[in-house]
């Protein structure tokens, strides 16, 4: 089956079938959620992006393998429901960003820094810190040496546009000048992006849209 990154709360999981990594994509909770779980092809280690609720789904799709890492992309509650659960269930450590980890009521094990490296078997993910949604958003590229990047934006950059900054231009001045500087000005047209809610979307189909979204100021 082809990838569309196309889920919905209830429905089945879709695959991304990279050569060394495979994504799953499903969708949780009242707030529509994407979690992410990671699995490396070659030792079959797993791990999950954003615990956002639902814990017997996510518990499900995790399987009997089990995960060695959660990452809480930032600190916003709908994205950590069922941290806790997963926690307790699979005795993962827990990755969060520096500056986000107090607002994470599940204690974070490993504090992460801008350009962090973080691993899921033989897989790199390096760390994103981009301010302004919250303080302490990261996200991870995934850069695959058989193709194109991969980059999970938790919520600062979606189709359409960037996060969330409540209308506080300083916000947003921060975030859509991170999200510029350490993912458009560095990674191609072809990096797909897999935000925190809604659809997937690529660097090239946004990137157009780029000076409508500094003339809006959201």
């Amino acid at each position: 089956m082809t990838y569309s990154g196309q889920v919905t709360v209830g429905g089945p999981a879709d695959v991304h079938e990279l050569k060394d990594l495979m994504i799953t994509k499903i969708a949780v909770g009242p707030m529509d959620n994407n979690a992410y779980l990671l699995r490396c092809r070659a030792t079959d280690e797993q791990l999950l992006i954003d615990a956002a609720n639902d814990a017997d789904t996510l518990l499900g799709m995790i399987g009997d393998d089990g995960i060695t890492s959660v990452v809480t992309t930032h600190q916003h509650g709908d994205h950590w429901q069922a941290l806790a659960r997963v926690v307790e269930a699979t005795g993962a450590r827990t990755y969060a960003g520096r500056d986000d980890a107090a607002g994470i009521p599940v204690p974070t094990d490993v504090l992460v820094e801008d350009g962090d490296t973080l691993h899921v078997g033989h897989v790199e993910l390096t760390a994103r810190h981009l301010v302004g949604h919250t303080p302490g958003s990261i996200a991870l590229v995934y850069d695959d040496p058989h193709g194109h990047p991969h980059v999970f934006t938790g919520d600062c950059l979606f189709p359409g546009g960037v996060g969330n900054t409540r209308k506080d231009p300083e916000a947003f001045a921060s975030l859509i000048h991170d999200v510029e500087t350490k993912i458009f000005d560095v990674l191609p047209d072809e990096t797909w992006v897999y935000p925190g809610h809604g659809n997937d979307t690529t660097l090239g189909a946004e990137r157009p849209h780029l000076p409508e979204w500094h003339a809006r100021g959201w």
